[in-house]
C-alpha cells in the first residue's frame, strides 16, 4: 500500500507552525487541509487528551461562530499523535490566508473562563475528560512561541 500524504513529511524536522496538510477536489470544490502543529513531534510531550477534548470542544464552537468563516469549516479536530489539530476549510488556500483566524481561534482559546461548551453527557460522549486550565495554558503557549511572529519557515512543510 501507498503511504499515506502526512506520513511523508519529515517529522524529525517539522516544527510548530501552520500548514497546508493537502488539498483535495470534490466535485468543483477544494477543501484544504491545515495542520496546526502545537507541539514539536517526538522532541516534545505530546498533549493529554483532557487538554485536546477542551481544545476540540473550543475550536470548533469559536469556528462555527466565526463570520467570516463558519460556512467554510468542514471539520476541526485532534490528530491522532497529539501533536496539533487539522482544520478543514472549504476554499482553495494557503497557510498565511488563515494565520489570523487560527491567532483569534486561539486568543479565544487562551481566554475562555467558565463552562465548556458542549461539556454535558447530553452533548458529549467523554464529558468529564477537559481540563480548560491545560487548554488555556497549552493555547497561550502556541500563541507565543509560535503564531505571534510567525514566518515563512513555520508556514510551508521542511524538506
Amino acid at each position: 500500500m501507498e503511504k499515506i500524504a502526512s506520513f511523508t513529511i519529515d517529522h524529525i524536522k517539522l516544527e510548530p507552525g501552520v500548514y497546508v496538510s493537502r488539498k483535495d477536489h470534490v466535485g468543483a470544490e477544494v477543501i484544504t487541509t491545515f495542520d496546526l502543529r502545537m507541539t514539536s513531534p517526538n522532541d516534545e510531550p505530546v498533549m493529554n487528551t483532557a487538554e485536546v477534548h477542551t481544545l476540540e470542544h473550543l475550536g470548533a464552537t469559536f469556528l462555527r461562530n466565526d463570520k467570516e468563516y463558519k460556512e467554510k469549516v468542514i471539520y476541526f479536530g485532534p490528530m491522532g499523535c497529539r501533536t496539533g489539530f487539522y482544520l478543514l476549510l472549504a476554499g482553495d488556500y494557503e497557510s498565511k490566508d488563515i494565520v489570523e483566524l487560527v491567532t483569534r481561534m486561539y486568543e479565544f482559546m487562551r481566554d475562555f473562563k467558565g463552562e465548556v461548551p458542549g461539556a454535558s453527557a447530553k452533548d458529549c460522549g467523554n464529558y468529564l475528560d477537559m481540563n480548560l486550565g491545560m487548554a488555556n495554558y497549552l493555547a497561550k503557549r502556541y500563541l507565543e512561541n509560535t503564531l505571534y511572529g510567525i514566518d515563512e519557515k513555520h508556514l510551508v512543510y521542511p524538506q
